[in-house]
């Protein structure tokens, strides 16, 4: 992509006195004419570049430009490097890795040390996300209508999009776009998306606003609960909510209070921790988890 080798020429003139055109085009495994035209659209963007022709001749960034040594400094190019990595994790190819490679070359002097951080955005759905992932990717760049089958709560059913960014948020991969279902902007969970495909029909982009994805905005809770759980559990309590989410009692166990956005996921999360949880509010909720607790001891009754 243009992009990404405008970035690799920048990030070696950065580094080196000087290059060539030649070397540039072996690298980049692209012609010459290439080559110049970028080094034309780089001068177009501010960037002062000289060429000299000849004997000892070659592409420099001007003598005294501000960037020159002082835009990618170690940590910078650490950053960069791992935010590529962490891509890569979930590309499902070696495509960032190829770039990452370009970067690093002759940067000797901006990378130093082992790499102190490691992102791996992948998860135990690796082989059916990268799949999907590149999909919606292709959609958002051609601006085409995606089409896939969601399995939500409410039921099953086919939907089709305008996708517009892909998010990784709450540990999970989604999917922003303009619902043409709902004639809303909506969040999809590429777990819970089947058959993805990206179709022929285009569309005309809007001024799609980037998603809020703040926990206020999407968990806006109104459900206050109350609690009671084991102590053997308090290190999943402060991994999910953090260790001021609750007061242990005289008698060991602790009484944990928030709000929350769903009873139907509030009760599901509460089950996971089977006897080690009592519910104390709200009282529906309670009553509810009696009341599965009572038919699965049905299920598992002898004949």
């Amino acid at each position: 992509m243009k992009i990404d080798r405008l970035i690799g020429i920048l990030s070696i003139l950065l580094q080196e006195e000087k290059t060539t055109a030649p070397e540039l085009a072996e690298r980049f495994e692209v012609s010459r004419r290439t080559i110049n035209r970028d080094i034309e659209d780089l001068c177009k963007a501010g960037i002062p570049i000289r060429t000299a022709q000849g004997t000892g001749g070659g592409i420099s960034i001007m003598d005294g430009y501000r960037m020159d040594r002082t835009i990618l400094t170690s940590k910078d190019m650490q950053m960069i490097l791992a935010g590529l990595r962490s891509l890569d994790s979930v590309s499902g190819s070696r495509y960032y890795a190829q770039l990452m490679e370009k970067l690093q070359t002759g940067s000797s002097e901006f990378i130093s040390g082992r790499d102190s951080m490691l992102i791996d955005l992948s998860s135990w759905y690796k082989g059916s996300l990268a799949p999907k992932i590149e999909v919606i990717q292709s959609a958002i760049e051609n601006r085409h209508i995606l089409k896939f089958k969601y399995y939500a709560p409410a039921g099953e059913s086919g939907r089709c999009i305008e996708p517009y960014y892909l998010v990784f948020r709450w540990s999970n991969w989604y999917v922003w776009g303009w619902c043409r279902d709902r004639k809303d902007y909506r969040l999809f969970k590429l777990n819970r998306m089947d058959q993805v495909a990206e179709s022929d029909q285009g569309f005309v982009s809007r001024n799609a606003p980037i998603p809020d994805l703040s926990n206020e905005k999407i968990f806006p809770g109104g459900i206050k609960v109350k609690a009671l759980f084991a102590p053997d559990v308090k290190w999943r309590l402060v991994e999910e909510f953090g260790p001021h989410c609750f007061t242990e009692n005289g008698d060991g166990r602790l009484l944990f209070s928030a709000d929350y956005t769903d009873i139907e996921n509030l009760i599901t999360w509460i089950l996971t921790f089977g006897a080690k949880a009592e519910v104390l509010e709200p009282k529906d909720v309670r009553n509810a988890i009696r009341s599965i607790a009572e038919e699965t001891i049905k299920l598992y009754q002898e004949e």
